[in-house]
């Protein structure tokens, strides 16, 4: 792509210096190098006008230019004639370079995904590009990392972080023989995995294709400008034919109404709204994914611009489906000693929640005997000679042990010593950082903004509040967010954001679906119209800007074009404007409206 934006580069000021040679001669010789300069940066298009005649369509703005070029050669307008191909050439250029770097921004989205893996080759770990795996071979997933392909784990025992696939916060414990999906998080040991995919399979691959080759997904206004110009150009052919032929017959000379004719003609040809209008959808495309979104078609910069209600997932889409101690309560001793003995009783265990306690108190930890890790319940030890049993209210039943049940919301952690009821730690779900404040969101939002989730309603509650949301449902399953979604539907155009196999569906029917790719599911991302890369809800807020600014620019591109042209052929009637005034209207028209729309990228969001 390089190479060929260079040599269209090349072409176009080779040609440009052969028509400023041309002005310091005269006569033959004069007209050799204007030649010479006309074919230059012609010939392809008359390549591209013999296809399209070829194909049966006759009447484009190649096709348009071209007649318009050779009627000024004609007529001694060589200057005028070569101006215009320049012009044209130079707006196409234009345009193909925004439209690349549209496209690098989008490709450089996607390396945000995993692209490298830990290729296991003669036992040895090596460290390859993603491309490289073939279905069937053995790579690592080592802790923290996230896992690039789908597989079948074949050694290693670990908890993998699950959220952007089922939606649950707490992470499973996975071992030989279960399926591990790309999305998985590691959370703390060396997993093994025969990959069942590859490179090519990918979602990262399957978006990009999506963009690249949305034609079936242009916006209303391209559609629009499509048709019109298939009806507008042969219609002012036929005019520019009318202009010059009728007068004729009354006796008028032919060359002053063929002047007319191509003035008309050059004016109206439609290349400022055929490149300017599809430039400005990619512009804004591209300007999205550089904020940290794929939208997967131009269409959806039109709905973008009228969201009236935004409804979201809460685990893994608003918080991070990670653990943090948010409260400790210790009834016979200090809140430290408590917190000093449940770390040490935790300090072999890897739960989630034993981590989160963890990493909480940094303390000089005790001497732990006796050490049991009770599947669904909790641990029991000794330390200090006395019996501790950490986990659930079912641990102190089983131990029949006397409690009062806590109320809170999030994880209660409960601590019994000695066979009595000591304290309790509660532990919940962190919300991302950036999505402390729905602020950005609340300004482009229509109508409202509510949380849909399957978690219970004390936690959803809790986050919703936390973030300045006062709608929200708790204790959904899939059918119920349907449900929701089909009911806020019928008050207005719904948004929905979510990150998990289990909101595919919810995805799937929102008048505009959202899911997250840096940690969501191939399920969702495949499902949804907008990935957010990034995965912070509030770039939403970003791209409905950006998108309400590449429709007001693009409709005010095309008023000015349309305005300009009308008013040039209107005084070509009457002879007043020049050819120098059409190149004006239509090439110089077509390079104001490209910059304009060009303006969309350099626009600080």
């Amino acid at each position: 792509m390089k190479k060929y934006m260079n040599e269209e580069l090349i072409k176009i000021m080779i040609s440009f210096l052969l028509f400023l040679v041309s002005l310091f001669f005269d006569n033959q010789v004069k007209i050799l190098f204007l030649v010479l300069s006309y074919i230059l940066v012609s010939y392809e298009m008359y390549i591209e006008a013999f296809k399209s005649i070829r194909e049966h369509e006759f009447f484009n703005e190649v096709t348009l230019m071209i007649l318009a070029t050779l009627g000024a050669f004609y007529i001694g307008k060589y200057e005028e004639a070569i101006m215009v191909m320049l012009l044209y050439q130079l707006g196409e250029y234009l345009s193909d370079v925004a439209v690349k770097k549209s496209k690098n921004s989008i490709s450089e989205l996607m390396d945000l995904r995993v692209d490298t893996v830990h290729l296991l080759k003669n036992k040895k770990s090596v460290k390859v590009k993603m491309k490289e795996v073939k279905e069937g071979d053995i790579f690592q997933v080592l802790p923290g990392e996230r896992v690039a392909l789908d597989g079948v784990i074949i050694d290693g025992v670990s908890l993998v972080d699950t959220s952007s696939i089922t939606g649950e916060a707490i992470p499973k414990k996975v071992r030989v023989g279960d399926m591990i999906i790309s999305g998985f998080v590691n959370k703390d040991s060396v997993l093994t995995v025969r990959s069942t995919c590859t490179y090519q399979t990918t979602t990262t691959s399957k978006i990009l294709n999506l963009i690249e080759n949305a034609e079936d997904k242009k916006s209303t206004t391209e559609k629009f400008i499509t048709k019109f110009s298939k009806v507008y150009t042969p219609v002012v052919v036929s005019l520019a034919l009318l202009i010059t032929i009728v007068p004729t017959l009354f006796g008028k000379e032919l060359e002053e109404y063929l002047y007319k004719g191509l003035v008309f003609l050059v004016t109206s040809c439609p290349c400022a709204l055929v490149l300017s209008v599809p430039l400005g959808y990619f512009c804004g495309m591209g300007v999205a994914s550089h904020n940290g979104a794929i939208i997967k078609g131009s269409y959806l910069i039109d709905k973008l611009c009228d969201v009236d209600y935004l409804l979201l997932d809460k685990t893994g889409t608003i918080t991070k489906g990670v653990f943090e101690v948010r409260k400790v309560v210790a009834f016979d001793r200090k809140e430290e000693e408590l917190c000093r003995i449940v770390a040490s009783a935790e300090e072999y265990s890897i739960h989630p929640i034993a981590v989160a306690i963890k990493e909480k108190n940094k303390l000089e930890l005790k001497k732990v005997e006796n050490y049991k890790e009770l599947e669904g319940l909790g641990i029991s030890c000794t330390i200090d000679k006395k019996e501790v049993f950490i986990g659930n209210k079912k641990l102190l039943n089983e131990h029949n042990i006397t409690y009062n049940e806590i109320e809170e919301v999030g994880t209660v952690v409960y601590v019994a010593i000695n066979h009595t009821f000591t304290g309790y730690i509660v532990i919940s779900d962190k919300i991302k950082e950036f999505h402390k404040s729905m602020n950005p969101l609340e300004k482009v939002i229509k109508k409202e903004i509510v949380i849909l989730s399957g978690d219970n309603k004390k936690t959803t509650k809790e986050v919703a509040t936390a973030i300045g949301i006062s709608s929200y449902y708790g204790e959904l399953l899939p059918q119920d967010k349907v449900s929701k979604v089909l009911e806020y539907k019928e008050k207005g155009n719904v948004m929905f954001i979510g990150d998990g196999i289990n909101d595919a569906p919810v995805i799937k029917i929102s008048d505009i679906g959202v899911s997250m790719g840096n940690f969501g599911s191939d399920a969702a991302i495949e499902a949804s119209d907008i990935v957010l890369m990034n995965d912070n809800v509030n770039t939403i807020g970003k791209i409905i800007q950006i998108s309400r600014e590449t429709k007001k620019r693009v409709k005010q591109s095309i008023i000015f074009a349309l305005s300009i042209k009308f008013l040039i052929m209107i005084l070509s009637l009457f002879g007043i404007a020049s050819i120098w005034t059409a190149v004006f209207a239509d090439v110089g028209v077509t390079l104001i409206s490209i910059f304009y729309v060009l303006t969309i990228m350099w626009k600080k969001y």
